[in-house]
């Protein structure tokens, strides 16, 4: 990666958010190499504050001086204009060897975006991540890999600053096609488990017993022990969280998908049509398993809609 093929290569990184914060602060204290970040919120590298990331101001500036390139962005149009915009990373002279995608887009961007990099010499991978925030923190993120064999032989490690779990799903694309379908199943489990807990107490069972009775048999869930017993149970919603409008991004991108393959996503539909009244009936920008006081009627009528 580097001139000399035994120094460490030099990282860069860009996106210091929600996830793209803690993923950059960890591999900055776990790499061995230089680590240089890029974000347009000055804010944002309070992320990686006491740390030995160095802030870059701009993305030139990244391009001129780093072997490998992470991306955690809002989805496909960012990382299309990152990665070949007019003062993207491939419009100078000097390109970075690898570009890695962190973020979650649609499967066709992911590989429009690897065919064109590939045309410039850019090795790409699109690597997207799942569990929390806080297992950001900690480093303790799944990574879902689309890349050749020989790239992810050659990526593996440094994802591991940030994950303790790496899955090679297939050639570029097929990282992006495992979290949409992971995101699918979490979304729809969550509306379901919304629906079974407003019955269970209407027909005269505590949600919190219900809860308990469950995760004891094949009910059990990773959305229950986490969704159920953290939001939906106390009915806790926060702001700035994974919110119904997050939802419904990554299940358009399920849907074009299902679309493009020829497969009639019934069930993902229905979890749209929830997640579109749990954003209108007074819960945008809120975590997302609010989506049970739609079902439990307490959102607005929009909750009608959801059900037609």
């Amino acid at each position: 990666m580097t001139t000399n093929s035994n120094a460490a290569p030099v990282i860069g990184f860009v996106g210091l958010g929600v996830m793209g914060g803690p993923m950059c602060r960890n591999v900055a204290l776990k790499h061995a190499g230089a680590v240089l970040a890029f974000d347009s919120n000055d804010a944002a590298f309070e992320a990686v504050n006491e740390t030995k990331a160095q802030r870059v101001a701009s993305l030139a500036e990244l391009a001129a001086q780093a072997d490998v390139v992470f991306l955690s962005l809002p989805g496909g149009p960012a990382v299309e204009a990152v990665c070949l915009g007019a003062n993207g990373l491939s419009s100078g002279a000097r390109k970075p060897q690898v570009i890695v995608d962190l973020s979650t887009t649609t499967v066709a961007s992911a590989r429009g975006v690897g065919e064109k990099l590939a045309a410039m010499g850019v090795a790409f991978a699109d690597a997207p991540v799942a569990r929390t925030r806080e297992a950001a923190q900690r480093g303790e993120l799944s990574i879902m890999v689309g890349a050749s064999v020989e790239l992810y032989a050659r990526i593996e490690p440094l994802l591991r600053y940030m994950a303790s779990d790496v899955t090679l799903c297939g050639d570029v694309g097929c990282g992006q096609v495992v979290k949409l379908i992971n995101n699918a199943l979490v979304f729809e489990n969550t509306v379901a488990l919304a629906e079974m807990m407003v019955l269970g107490e209407r027909a005269g069972v505590e949600p919190g017993t219900l809860l308990d009775a469950v995760s004891k048999g094949s009910g059990d869930s990773y959305v229950l022990r986490n969704h159920g017993r953290k939001a939906m149970l106390p009915r806790v919603f926060p702001d700035k969280s994974f919110s119904p409008e997050y939802v419904l991004k990554d299940i358009g991108y399920v849907l074009e998908l299902a679309n493009s393959t020829g497969v009639d996503a019934q069930v993902t539909e229905l979890a749209q049509r929830y997640y579109t009244a749990t954003a209108q009936g007074g819960f945008s920008g809120r975590y997302y398993p609010a989506v049970i006081e739609v079902i439990d009627g307490k959102g607005c009528a929009a909750g009608a809609a959801a059900k037609a």
